[in-house]
This record gives C-alpha cells, sequence and structure tokens, in this order.
C-alpha cells in the first residue's frame, strides 16, 4: 500500500453532503436529570403542617381510608391497635387476604400500641397509627421478603427500604407483606404463591405485578399500600380493582432497598383509597427533602380548586384499543372536569408506538441481565418471567442503546405536546379486568391477549419518567372498575393529586366495594 492510500485510509474525506454534529446525540440520562431538579428539595416535609384531618367515619372502620383514619384516631373514636386488630382478623378470615397477603411483619402489634400512647399524650407524628402493606419486593426489616420467587427462599431484609423507614418514622405502621408477580414480571400464575384473582370476580385478574396490594386494598384489608411500576404495575391493579395509585415522578421516592426489575423504569409509589389519601402520605415517602411537596400537598387539602386549568386530551394511541364504555366513561370524566372549571385541549399527535415499544426492549434486556445467571434453573422460573428474559437475551447492544435513547426523545414529545397545558386525561386501561382462563382482555366482543393491552397507556410514563395518577371512573359493560389516567409534568405529582381530589369530591366511583360475600 503507497503511502497515499495509507494517508487516506487514516484521514478520510467525508462524502460531500455529510455534516454530522456530534452534538445531537442523545443522553439517555437527561430524563432523569430533568425530573430530579423538578422534585429536588432541602427542606424536610415534617416542617410543613398539613391541615388536620377531618372526615367523620362513614363505614366501619376497616373500610376507612388514611384520612378517615387519621381523623378517628385525633377525635378519640378509634385507636390503631384496634383497628390493626380488626384488620388482621378480616385477613385471616377472607379468601383475598390469604391470596393477597404473605405474611404479617413482626413488630406491628407493639408499634400500634406506642401510636396509642402518643396519640393519647398529643404527640402524634403526621401519619401516627396508620398501617400499611409493602409489596413482597420491598424490604421491611427483620421480615421475609422473597419477591416472589423459589429463589430467594426465606430470604430475611437487614433494614428497611427507604421508602419504609420513611412512613415509619412518620408514625405509620408496615404491618403485612403482599403478593406480587415473580420479581414483579411474571404471570398471573406465582410459581411460589400461586394466583392472586380479582375481589370483584374470581375469573379476572387483579392485574400486575402488585397484585397483592391492589387486591387487598379493594378488599378492604388495608388503608394504604406500597407498590411499584415499570410498565404499570401500580397503576393496572389500581385500575381493575378501583382503587387509586400514584406513579411519582421519576427520583422523586427512592428505589433503594427494593428489588430491581429495570433500573431504568423503576418507580416506587402509594396505593390508596383516593387522591387525598395519597396526598397526606406522599410527602412522608421521601428519605429527603419533600419540603417543597409537602408546601404544594397542604396547599391542595387547603384549596383544591381546579378552576382554569388546561388539560390535554389525547387523539390517538391512548385512545385507541379501549373498549366503547371505558371511552364513554373517559369522556363524562371530560365533562365533569369541565363542570368544575378546566378547560378541554386537543393534544396534537403523539407517536408513541416506537417509544412504547422502547420501553419493552429496556425493561427485558434489563430484566435479562439481572436474571440470565439463573437459567440453568430455568424451571423455577415463572414462565412470564422466563418468556421476558429469553426475549431480553435476544436484543443486540445497540437495540438496548437505541431503546435508552428513546427516552429523551419520547419525554422531548410529550413536553412539547403538553407546553400548553397542566396535566393530560387519558384512559386507563382499554378493558375491564382481563381473564385468567386465557389471559385475555375484552374489547368491544374481542379478546386480545394482556401484553397488547396491559401497558399499552402506562408503559409511556415509566418511560418518560412523568407523575400518572390512575383513579375509577365508573364500571363497564360488565360491571367492573374502570379507571382514567392523570398525567402531569415533570415533579408535578401534587398537581395530579390536586385533579384526582377534586374528581373523586364530585364522584363516588372510589368508595364502591367488592361485595362481601366474594372476598
Amino acid at each position: 500500500m503507497t503511502a497515499t492510500q495509507l494517508a487516506s485510509v487514516g484521514n478520510p474525506r467525508p462524502a460531500a453532503g455529510i455534516n454530522f454534529d456530534p452534538m445531537t446525540l442523545a443522553d439517555p440520562t437527561h430524563v432523569d436529570r430533568v425530573h430530579r431538579d423538578a422534585v429536588l428539595s432541602e427542606v424536610h416535609p415534617a416542617s410543613v403542617a398539613l391541615p388536620p384531618a377531618r372526615a367523620p367515619l362513614k363505614n366501619h372502620s376497616v373500610a376507612a381510608g388514611v384520612t378517615e383514619l387519621l381523623s378517628a384516631y385525633s377525635s378519640g373514636s378509634l385507636q390503631p391497635s384496634q383497628l390493626l386488630d380488626q384488620l388482621k382478623a378480616r385477613i385471616e378470615a377472607a379468601r383475598t387476604g390469604r391470596e393477597a397477603v404473605l405474611r404479617f411483619a413482626p413488630g406491628a402489634e407493639q408499634a400500634a400500641r406506642e401510636s396509642d400512647r402518643r396519640i393519647a399524650e398529643g404527640r402524634a407524628r403526621p401519619l401516627e397509627g396508620i398501617p400499611f402493606g409493602v409489596k413482597d419486593i420491598i424490604d421491611v426489616a427483620d421480615t421475609i421478603v422473597t419477591s416472589g420467587s423459589h429463589f430467594t427462599g426465606d430470604r430475611v431484609a437487614a433494614v428497611d427500604a427507604p421508602a419504609v423507614a420513611a412512613l415509619r418514622a412518620a408514625g405509620a405502621i408496615p404491618f403485612a407483606i403482599t403478593a406480587t408477580t415473580e420479581f414483579a414480571t411474571g404471570s398471573p400464575y406465582n410459581p411460589r404463591y400461586g394466583t392472586v384473582t380479582n375481589p370483584y370476580d374470581r375469573r379476572r385478574w387483579t392485574g400486575g405485578s402488585s397484585t397483592g396490594s391492589g387486591a387487598a386494598l379493594a378488599a378492604r384489608l388495608m388503608p394504604l399500600a406500597l407498590g411499584t411500576d415499570t410498565g404499570g404495575s401500580i397503576r393496572v391493579p389500581s385500575c381493575w380493582c378501583g382503587t387509586t395509585g400514584l406513579k411519582p415522578s421519576r427520583e422523586l421516592i427512592s428505589r433503594q432497598g427494593v428489588a430491581p426489575l429495570s433500573w431504568t423504569l423503576d418507580h416506587v409509589g402509594p396505593m390508596a383509597r383516593s387522591a387525598e389519601d395519597i396526598a397526606r402520605v406522599l410527602p412522608f415517602m421521601l428519605h429527603r427533602g419533600g419540603g417543597r411537596l409537602a408546601s404544594e400537598i397542604a396547599a391542595l387539602l387547603t384549596n383544591g380548586s381546579v378552576r382554569g386549568l388546561r388539560l390535554g386530551v389525547p387523539v390517538n394511541w391512548l385512545t385507541e384499543k379501549v373498549e366503547q364504555r371505558v371511552l364513554a366513561n373517559w369522556q363524562a370524566a371530560l365533562r365533569q372536569f369541565e363542570a368544575l372549571g378546566c378547560r378541554l385541549v386537543p393534544l396534537p399527535h403523539i407517536d408513541v408506538e416506537p417509544l412504547h415499544e422502547a420501553g419493552w426492549v429496556i425493561l427485558q434486556s434489563e430484566l435479562a441481565s439481572l436474571h440470565a445467571a439463573r437459567l440453568d434453573r430455568a424451571e423455577l422460573f415463572d414462565p412470564g418471567l422466563l418468556h421476558r428474559l429469553k426475549n431480553g437475551l435476544g436484543y443486540s447492544a445497540r437495540d438496548y442503546g437505541e431503546a435508552l435513547q428513546r427516552r429523551t426523545e419520547a419525554l422531548a414529545s410529550f413536553l412539547l405536546a403538553m407546553r400548553d397545558v397542566d396535566a393530560l386525561i387519558t384512559p386507563g386501561l382499554g378493558g375491564e379486568a382481563g381473564h385468567l382462563e386465557d389471559l385475555t382482555v375484552d374489547i368491544d366482543g374481542e379478546r386480545h391477549a394482556f401484553q397488547t393491552v396491559i401497558s399499552r397507556n402506562t408503559m409511556i410514563f415509566d418511560v418518560t419518567g412523568l407523575p400518572a395518577l390512575m383513579v375509577p371512573s365508573g364500571v363497564g359493560s360488565t360491571g367492573l372498575p374502570t379507571g382514567i389516567q392523570v398525567v402531569g409534568h415533570p415533579g408535578g405529582d401534587a398537581l395530579c393529586l390536586r385533579l384526582g381530589q377534586a374528581f373523586q369530591e364530585v364522584t363516588d366511583f372510589h368508595r364502591m366495594m367488592p361485595p362481601e360475600d366474594a372476598l
């Protein structure tokens, strides 16, 4: 090879017209920085006084939410130890309890008695005496936490996950470990503990992967539970079980002490009876900071008006593959928001499908990296998890890297579409709770595979990291719960809760309960 040829190899000339700018390459961590900046606060939430709870018990105490319980405690009409005894007895007597609650956490009775004393002495902390369930992938000190897997044996957590520790410090009591699909990604048929059926219809599923938390809340076995959400796992069971659940802004709540499924998409969040209940709890789930959020929530609890807010209405993808009754309930909710003084604004078209698919590439790739080492004992895995793990092994490094870069594109697309609105209101899931017999969801007389419906309206907000609140919107064609989803800007969790609270103040869908004889 001549010197001229060598020089041309070492210094190739670009073809005419090429003008590549490397600054246009996406940094996939940009999304997390946006959310971190939006939620960052050095002020502790305890320095912000929330308005006292003023909500007398309307039913039996086991059916009460966080707000009602705090009010009952302060009035002296109920003690935490009494409630804990009632809930444990209900769990032990109910079929849903046997499915949804795997075990009780040690020390709960002692904690409840301490809460009794604190309340009597006027030393109550913000969430004094509120019992809560914890999904079986979130550590609770001195408690068996298994991730719903044979692989973990009877692993005992050494310390609380920060989200649990923060609630405990605010006076709440972790008392029950709730079921999950294996490592939060398996099928309804958990190989270690079995299936958590829907309290409204035993032939239907609760939705995954926070199965036990969703079912236990619907069955009134606890007033509050923690879940995780990677593709929709807080919002799916909240929708199908008729409860309320928040996937918070990315980076708002610590993921430390939580078994990972996809470190890029995982979120930890609260599930409860109502948006107001979540509002009272959320500031105290933060490991540090939270003062700004607490101030915003104090304001909404004092004056929750939504008049003048501009709400985005999606025109594609999120309204497609949705049953007509679900759409009708969503449209009725939009009219209700209009009656509350909100203005509806059609969103521009967003090409969500490739962004949604990128989420699945990320989830399954990271799942494979975490669990491929156990493939020599594949027979112990849940078949649903194994299927997704093998999918993940089939992606190339380029597939994974490009999917990560799409997170930046996804967030930019939604922020551009939302630049003139305060929040989005979307339908929840496309249909009522899915059938366990064939893992399908009914949409206008046709059955669709779970995979094509369950995450369709939820995964994109794990990809973007935007806060998303699921609230009940009525019932579908067979009488099972449906939902709507309220989506905010980065750090806009309080506004989502404000809209959810306003909607629930003028509707009773969140008060619906399964028949007692079905539990």
